[in-house]
């Protein structure tokens, strides 16, 4: 491990580069109060969308559409999005895609999932979530999800090595929740996400460490928007 960088953008929007390979997942700028980088500066090869809302999928198709890269999502966001004419693979739950040797494989998600548009919600499928692996390291991004027993499936059949779960509360998992997560999922490292950029899913990601050390022995890595870690 440690040829992989992953860079925390703000809510649960992740860059991860790998062999050349950049890989941007749930594009949130515009909007995000958060976000530091600007959507111009980001030059992804390949954008991975878990789900439709708009703190989600958020600038995907401007950013597709500039730099001509691909979308992996699920197949009702991947019609959507081929008629703004942009480069998608769609796929399903528990379905794996190729993308130049990085394998993303999708994960079930407890939440709900459309896309808003002109004021009115368009299908936008299930919600999901992605085991990234890229060489020997794979990275579970759960999306916007609730606690679900499966969590303890994903771990038997992908072994995460690190596990991006959502904090905030209200929309997704609490700190609590997320905590038990880890402890089903049994990553080397756990990354809170989904939190702190609205009050309404205000939380001290500090309460998820500590609930972690009494059910796992992952390290937590609390990141600063900006910032990066090796894998």
């Amino acid at each position: 491990m440690g040829d992989i960088r992953l860079t925390w953008l703000g809510h649960s929007c992740f860059q991860l580069d790998s062999a050349g390979i950049t890989v941007l997942i749930d594009p949130f700028i515009t909007g995000n109060p958060g976000a530091l980088v600007r959507v111009e500066d980001l030059k992804p090869d390949v954008i991975a969308v878990t789900h439709g809302h708009r703190d989600h999928l958020g600038d995907a198709v401007s950013i597709a559409k500039r730099t001509s890269c691909t979308v992996i999502c699920i197949h009702e966001l991947s019609r959507y999005l081929k008629s703004k004419s942009v480069n998608t693979l769609g796929m399903n739950i528990g379905g794996t895609v190729d993308f130049e040797g990085i394998l993303f494989t999708m994960t079930d998600a407890r939440h709900s999932s459309s896309i808003d548009e002109a004021g009115q919600g368009i299908d936008g499928g299930r919600a999901a979530g992605f085991v990234i692996k890229a060489g020997d390291v794979s990275v579970y991004h759960a999306g916007d999800t609730g606690l679900f027993g499966d969590m303890e499936l994903i771990s038997r059949l992908y072994h995460p090595d690190v596990a991006i779960l959502p904090i905030g509360g209200r929309y997704t998992m609490d700190a609590r929740d997320a905590a038990l997560a880890v402890g089903m999922l049994r990553p080397r490292i756990a990354i809170p996400m989904h939190y702190n950029t609205f009050d309404v899913i205000s939380q001290d990601p500090n309460i998820f460490l500590t609930y972690v050390k009494t059910v796992s022995d992952a390290e937590v890595i609390i990141m600063d928007v900006g910032h990066h870690i090796f894998l």
